[in-house]
Parts: C-alpha cells; structure tokens; sequence
C-alpha cells in the first residue's frame, strides 16, 4: 500500500469513530421512559386494542343482522 492509501484508511477510521461516538452521545442524551411513561404507554395499548375489539364486535353484529 502506498502513503495516500494508508492516509486514506486513516481518515476513514477517524471518521467512523467520530460517527460512532456521536451516535452514543445522540443515544444518551435520549432521555429513557419513566416507569410513569411505560405504564402509562402500556395502558394506552391496551385501551386502543379494546376500542378496535369492539368496534369489530358492533361490526360483526351489524353484518349478522
């Protein structure tokens, strides 16, 4: 390999380890869920699941008559 080519691999490794370190300061400053916020996400889940339960319960009924 000649020096431009080792130059070459030089600078994309720095810029793949400036890439990486970004993207865990990018991560950390994500602020993770409260305990508060999953339960409260949680719930929301399975409140959208009963409405469309019984949206397709009403639905159902309506087609049998």
């Amino acid at each position: 390999m000649n020096n431009s080519q080792y130059d070459e691999q030089d600078e994309l490794q720095k810029h793949l380890e400036e890439k990486t370190k970004q993207e865990k300061e990018r991560e950390q400053e994500a602020e993770p869920f409260s305990a508060y916020d999953a339960c409260v996400l949680k719930e929301s889940a399975k409140i959208h699941e009963l409405i469309a339960e019984a949206k397709r319960e009403v639905k159902d009924c309506s087609l049998s008559k």
